[in-house]
C-alpha cells in the first residue's frame, strides 16, 4: 500500500534529503523501515498490522527490487535510509500504481515522503503514464492530504475483508477455472468495466492456477485473478462477484478489498461471517472511468 507511514515532523528540509534508485543492498534497511512504519500506524489506530513480521517486510521489498516491472527509489539523509517507494507498471496496461511507500517513523527527514512521491510521479511521466493509482493506507490522514496536494482524487472507499469463504451457489452462475482461451473475453470484460484490460496480471494468475471465471447463460460474465490482497475481480453484476467469492478455495493473504459503496455486496459478505478488518481508499491521478459493473480491487489498484 501507499502511505507516508509513521513519518514524523522534523527540521530536515527538501535539499538535505537525497533521492536515488533503489539497490539490492537497500532491501534489508528498507524492509526494516517498512515494518517499523506499518507497526507504528497499526498500533496508533488499533488495527491489524499489514506486515505481520520484519521478515515479511524484507521479503516484500526484496520481491519489489527484483521485479522488472517495479521501479524503486530510496530517500536517505546523512547516509541513513529514511524510506522507499515503488512505481509498479503492468505490461500492456495504461496504468501505473504506487506502492509500497514507507518512511521511517523515527526519521528526521520530514521531506522524505513528498520527495519519494514526486520521484515516482516524475518516473511515471517519463514512461508515458497519465493514469497513476494507489490504495491509501488506513487511518493515515497525512498521507491522504499529501496525495490530494499532488493531484490524486479519492475514487472509492474500501474495506479489507477477512474470513473464510464458504461454498455457496448463486442461482444461474457457474464458476470454473480460467484458461488461456478465456483471456480475450476476460480482457474485453475488464475493458468494459474499467476502460482498460489487465492482461499481464490475468496471464500470471492463469499460470499460477488461481484465476476463475463465472458464466451465466453460457457466456463469461465475470472473472477473478484470485481472492486476496493481490488479486482483483470484475463482473457485470454483483451476483458475479458473489459467485466468485462463494466458490473461491481460500483467501490468499490477510484478506481482499471490497468497495464500501457496493452495499449489496458488503451486506452479503457480513451476513456470511466475513469481517471488516480495516479501511483504505482507492485514489487516482489522471483519466479515470467510473466502474461500469462490479469489481474488487487489488492492493495495487
Amino acid at each position: 500500500m501507499a502511505a507516508i507511514l509513521g513519518e514524523q515532523k522534523s527540521q530536515t528540509d527538501n535539499a538535505s534529503v537525497n533521492i536515488r534508485a533503489v539497490k539490492p543492498q537497500d532491501i534489508e534497511p528498507c524492509g526494516r523501515t517498512a515494518y517499523a512504519a506499518h507497526s507504528a500506524v497499526a498500533a496508533a489506530h488499533n488495527i491489524p498490522c499489514e506486515h505481520p513480521s520484519v521478515e515479511f517486510s524484507i521479503g516484500l521489498i526484496g520481491n519489489k527490487v527484483k521485479d522488472p516491472n517495479a521501479i524503486g527509489f530510496v530517500a536517505e539523509h546523512a547516509g541513513r535510509v529514511l524510506g522507499s517507494i515503488f512505481l509498479n507498471t503492468f505490461p500492456l496496461a495504461p496504468v501505473a500504481a504506487i506502492g509500497p511507500l514507507t518512511v521511517d517513523p523515527a526519521a528526521e527527514g520530514g521531506a522524505a515522503g513528498q520527495r519519494l512521491m514526486q520521484a515516482a510521479l516524475d518516473e511515471a511521466k517519463v514512461r508515458g503514464f497519465e493514469r497513476v493509482r494507489l490504495v491509501q493506507s488506513p487511518s493515515h490522514l497525512r498521507s491522504l492530504a499529501l496525495y490530494a496536494k499532488l493531484g490524486f482524487d479519492v475514487r472509492e472507499p474500501l474495506v479489507l475483508i477477512s474470513g473464510k469463504p464458504a461454498p455457496e451457489k448463486i442461482e444461474g452462475c457457474i464458476v470454473r477455472a480460467a484458461t488461456t482461451v478465456d483471456a480475450p473475453t476476460c480482457d474485453a470484460l475488464c475493458t468494459a468495466v474499467h476502460g482498460f484490460a489487465r492482461s499481464a496480471e490475468l496471464a500470471a494468475a492463469m499460470a499460477q492456477h488461481t484465476a476463475a471465471v463465472v458464466e451465466r447463460g453460457g457466456r463469461i460474465t465475470g472473472y477473478s485473478t484470485g481472492l486476496g490482497f493481490r488479486g482483483y475481480a470484475v463482473g457485470e453484476t454483483t451476483d458475479d462477484l458473489k459467485a466468485l467469492i462463494g466458490n473461491a478455495p481460500a483467501i490468499m493473504g490477510p484478506g481482499f478489498f471490497a468497495p464500501v459503496r457496493n452495499g449489496e455486496l458488503l451486506r452479503w459478505l457480513l451476513a456470511r461471517g466475513f469481517r471488516v478488518s480495516w479501511p483504505a481508499t482507492l485514489m487516482t491521478k489522471g483519466p479515470y472511468q467510473d466502474p461500469a459493473g462490479g469489481f474488487l480491487p487489488s492492493i495495487a489498484f
